[in-house]
């Protein structure tokens, strides 16, 4: 199949997603429970940006949380729906859908990277900080310069699993894009093995200017390394904003 650009996973990209890196929203979430407690205590609503295939929504629901999840992705959403049927999942595109107002926005998996350039990322951090209600805060992760910088050479991978492969080939045309072409394998059914190509683009961004960018919108913003305790990798920086009460 010709390569493709998408900015959201097709259908065989989001299963092999799925199947084999929920470590990243697994190991965010203690990080984001902590955060979301005096959220869940008063039974806030929490919208979670890019829920994938609601990796980290199963974790917010088990926890008790009213998650309302959204996906621009057809084929995450299908799969979100199945594993984390506690949620109100919904289709959302950035920065263009409106946001449901919200006690709480939280997005792991740098989905605001998958914008199409800077101004579409910022009119995206803007929106959130509207949806925001009094008190409300945000915990997403982003990739900055920095993320791009430490993979410039980096070789392209490849997994193996019972029932998926991908390869992935890495480069960094500008300082500000990351590129990956991403080719999976996924069996068909009839004993043969199906092949997917697609091209992700990044846009990385300098996260020291976002605190800025919402001190206009009343919401003060901290750049931290991690939700809580867990080792990101470099370059992926944690915004966590609050709304005056």
């Amino acid at each position: 199949m010709a390569l493709s650009e998408d900015f959201y996973y097709r259908r065989d990209l989001a299963l092999v997603h799925h199947r084999g890196f929920g470590f990243h929203a697994q190991a965010c979430a203690p990080g984001i429970l902590a955060l979301l407690e005096p959220v869940r205590s008063r039974e806030g609503i929490v919208l979670e940006l890019g829920c994938g295939s609601g990796l980290l929504t199963r974790e917010l629901t088990a926890a008790g949380h009213r998650v309302i999840a959204t996906d621009a992705s057809p084929a995450m959403l299908e799969l979100a729906r199945r594993y984390a049927p506690a949620a109100d999942i919904r289709p959302l595109v950035l920065p263009a859908d409106p946001l449901p107002s919200a006690d709480a926005v939280v997005s792991v998996g740098h989905v605001l990277n998958y914008l199409p350039g800077e101004p579409a990322i910022e009119a995206a951090l803007t929106a959130i900080a509207r949806a925001l209600r009094p008190g409300g805060l945000f915990a997403i992760d982003v990739c900055d310069l920095a993320y791009g910088q430490a993979r410039r050479d980096a070789p392209s991978t490849g997994l193996v699993s019972d029932d998926w492969a991908v390869i992935t080939q890495f480069s960094l045309p500008e300082p500000h894009r990351f590129v990956r072409q991403i080719t999976t394998f996924v069996p068909n059914g009839d004993g043969c093995w199906r092949r997917d190509d697609e091209r992700h683009h990044n846009v990385l961004i300098d996260t020291a200017r976002v605190p800025t960018l919402l001190a206009a919108e009343g919401v003060g913003v901290q750049v931290a390394s991690a939700f809580g305790t867990e080792q990101l990798p470099t370059g992926l920086r944690v915004l966590i904003g609050r709304r005056a009460a």
